[in-house]
């Protein structure tokens, strides 16, 4: 009787696993018939965003998720969804999950954009470039250039060359690496400064440092500045600079003659 007892035990847990896994059953001559789910009894009533944007727009979202979620609570696909909403150019991270009964929610975090990169892109402080529909309103932003696959390096160099010009009130408008590492940089007031591809930082402390002794005219006349000599720079002026004293400025105790 016992040993009967246990077997009807463990038949009866087997059917109402069954049963709670299909959900409901049909009786047909004393059998259990499983009947399956039918999506359309379970369907996606709300699909919430949440995030702080300032540049994603929510329709966008809206767009992109809507032939993804015209389904069932179970039918909809949580990968097909997150990899829609990851296409997105300023969608950084994505969360999706289901909440019971006919709920979905995505959670968006924002890329903030740290400089641009190139003429059509922006790129964030860790060095992912991504190309929005229009960067008009980041002109502001100072422009970056460098070899491809080299964004994070060239990022990093960046930061260093604007801390150092900041600390002479100077204002970094571009920066730029070419394919053999020769560095250029260009200052909010036009200024360009050709730094090479040797010795950059120190050439450019360098000739931060000769600033001292001039004055703000003097350093708004120039040009171009070509760092790419060992021992000093040239300078080409701007047209209709006045002629530079350079005398006066080399001595400015004794008696002199003007040249340029």
């Amino acid at each position: 009787m016992s040993n009967v007892g246990t077997k009807t035990l463990v038949i009866g847990l087997l059917l109402t696993g069954l049963v709670g896994i299909v959900g409901y059953e049909a009786v047909t001559k004393g059998h259990i018939r499983p009947l399956p789910i039918k999506s359309a009894s379970l369907p996606v009533k709300y699909v919430r965003t949440e995030g702080v944007f300032q540049y994603l727009s929510k329709n966008e979202i809206k767009t992109i998720l809507q032939p993804l979620v015209m389904t069932g609570f179970f039918d909809a696909d949580m990968q097909a969804i997150h990899s829609a909403v990851s296409t997105l150019p300023w969608v950084d991270t994505v969360t999706v999950k289901r909440i019971w009964p006919d709920a979905i929610d995505i959670k968006v975090r924002e890329k903030k954009p740290y400089a641009r990169w190139g003429e059509s892109s922006l790129i964030t402080e860790r060095g992912v470039i991504f190309t929005p529909k229009n960067i008009e309103q980041f002109q502001n932003l100072t422009v970056v250039t460098g070899p491809e696959l080299q964004q994070v390096k060239v990022l990093e160099i960046m930061k260093g060359i604007k801390t150092a010009l900041a600390d002479r009130s100077m204002e970094l408008a571009e920066f730029s690496v070419n394919d053999r590492w020769a560095w250029k940089i260009k200052l909010a007031t036009g200024l360009e400064i050709l730094l090479g591809r040797n010795e950059q930082l120190k050439k450019l402390q360098r000739f931060l440092k000769t600033l001292a002794v001039l004055k703000q005219e003097q350093v708004d006349a120039m040009a171009v500045v070509d760092l790419r000599y060992p021992n000093g720079y040239a300078v080409s002026w701007k047209p209709e600079t006045a002629e530079i004293d350079w005398n006066a400025i080399a001595n400015p105790n004794n008696e002199h003659t003007s040249t340029r």
